[in-house]
């Protein structure tokens, strides 16, 4: 069997990040932080209604837990493929950071409201509440993703140096381009929160179903540019790196 640190990744892209760095340790802490905060409750229910209202809130939290393990497993990714420890990698990794933090609130909230455990006119004291509402939470959507796509941008900026052969940079862009349309998909709804009426803004949210068109549409194009890439890359170019890079 191959060792970790030799291993092709699926889509032949060869990792250079297999070991664990400080970038990796402190990620994972902020990263299990936003879980924590996503708890329905720290204290275990000493009556059954309070054992029955953190099991009406589980839903909520395992919609968000999974929203949570995409956005991780898109960062473990990046990592993994290019172990990257440059200054702009570092403050883009920062402000990703901050925007999951953000966003921990906002992903919870709404997902507290859309449980139905509370009718709108115990959450909302003014009709102009979830109209914002969406608009913050379209907003932290994006910034994940624009985050995201900053560091592909980033790699691909630094192509020559991480040595990267033809399918890796064909890879990098796709990369780059899938999350800057998921992102603009979170704009698209903030905006399209602030036109509708304030009792319809919540419908914005559906909106989000984009995402699934988007990332086909997006892999039917892009994987053109991947086949074409990969022939005309060197099978010496496409060997596992040695350890240590």
């Amino acid at each position: 069997m191959q060792a970790f640190n030799e291993h092709i990744a699926k889509d032949g892209f060869r990792l250079r990040g297999t070991a664990m760095s400080r970038i990796d340790g402190f990620s994972d802490v902020v990263f299990g932080f936003a879980l924590t905060l996503l708890v329905v409750s720290l204290e275990v229910p000493r009556t059954y209604d309070e054992f029955h209202a953190a099991i009406l809130g589980f839903l909520p939290f395992a919609v968000c837990f999974f929203f949570l393990l995409l956005i991780w497993r898109a960062h473990f990714r990046f990592f993994r493929r290019y172990g990257m420890h440059d200054a702009g990698t570092i403050w883009i990794n920062g402000a990703l950071l901050f925007a999951v933090l953000f966003y921990v609130y906002p992903l919870k909230f709404l997902f507290y409201v859309a449980n139905g455990r509370h009718t709108n006119d115990n959450v909302f004291t003014n009709p102009y509440q979830p109209r914002e509402m969406m608009i913050v939470y379209g907003l932290g959507f994006a910034a994940i993703y624009f985050c995201l796509s900053g560091l592909y941008l980033n790699a691909w900026l630094q192509r020559k140096s991480l040595h990267l052969n033809p399918l890796e940079v064909v890879l990098t862009m796709s990369s780059a381009t899938d999350m800057v349309g998921i992102g603009s998909i979170g704009i698209l709804c903030a905006i399209i929160a602030r036109i509708l009426p304030p009792e319809h803004a919540g419908n914005a949210g559906w909106f989000f179903f984009l995402i699934a068109i988007w990332s086909t549409a997006h892999g039917f194009v892009s994987g053109r540019f991947i086949r074409a890439a990969r022939a005309r890359t060197a099978p010496e170019d496409l060997q596992p790196l040695p350890h240590g890079s």
